[in-house]
């Protein structure tokens, strides 16, 4: 068994791991033990009953934070003429058609957040190889394909965050920095889960939410009792 560490053994010290704590009891246990550093991110990790290999089970969406992430997004957006220009008018980073697109191709990726006009699709779907994999490719789904250049580019910056479950029937996120104010991170995380429960496909039967979790980038996972964050019976479907 591998030994641990000195500052992971403190970090566990006093977290009871099998038990389930009130959001506001959690992220205050989470914080406290956010001692790298760097400002922590806290992340969120939801256990869902899917099974995403069934298209039915899928769970994918958006949600903007109220206190944002804590982190700067840089945005890119494919579009020509007037849009171009709304987009940077709106405060993205990068800006382009098919020059972007070349860039791209080459593996030149200076952004985080991928946002595309309709009419640029034919284009941006040559980059799927390039873009898929680090889940950047825009869609309609969850707002990154659109006409309205200037709302995905605010929320893009302001907060936004996209997520998708994995093989394992996990949607993780980042849902704050440890030096957020406590109240802050408990809207945040409230937020999220309230997304994550409104994308609920229609396959997914039984139980939907099985359990939440919280830590920080170099801390230990704490439980969440997920009526403190969901309301009564949002666990079951």
């Amino acid at each position: 068994m591998a030994k641990i560490g000195k500052r992971l053994k403190a970090a566990r010290a006093g977290v009871n791991r099998e038990k389930f704590y009130p959001v506001d009891e959690a992220v205050k246990l989470v914080k406290s033990r956010a001692k790298a550093k760097f400002d922590e991110t806290l992340e969120i990790a939801m256990n869902l009953g899917v099974d995403p290999k069934h298209a039915d089970q899928m769970v994918r969406g958006v949600c903007t934070l109220p206190n944002g992430t804590g982190r700067t997004q840089r945005v890119a957006v494919f579009a020509r003429g007037a849009k171009a220009e709304e987009a940077k008018a709106a405060g993205a980073d990068v800006v382009g058609a098919e020059d972007l697109v070349e860039q791209v191709s080459q593996g030149n990726i200076n952004f985080d957040r991928c946002i595309a006009t309709p009419d640029m699709m034919g284009l941006v779907g040559r980059l799927g190889k390039v873009l898929g994999p680090r889940g950047l490719m825009p869609n309609p789904r969850v707002g990154t394909v659109t006409m309205d250049v200037t709302s995905a580019v605010k929320g893009a910056k302001g907060g936004a965050v996209e997520f998708r479950v994995e093989k394992a029937g996990i949607v993780q996120a980042g849902v704050g920095k440890a030096s957020f104010a406590d109240q802050a991170l408990v809207e945040n995380i409230k937020t999220f889960v309230d997304a994550v429960i409104k994308a609920k496909p229609p396959g997914a039967k039984g139980n939907y939410l099985n359990k939440i979790s919280l830590s920080s980038s170099q801390g230990v996972g704490v439980k969440i009792d997920a009526g403190t964050v969901a309301g009564g019976g949002s666990t079951a479907g």
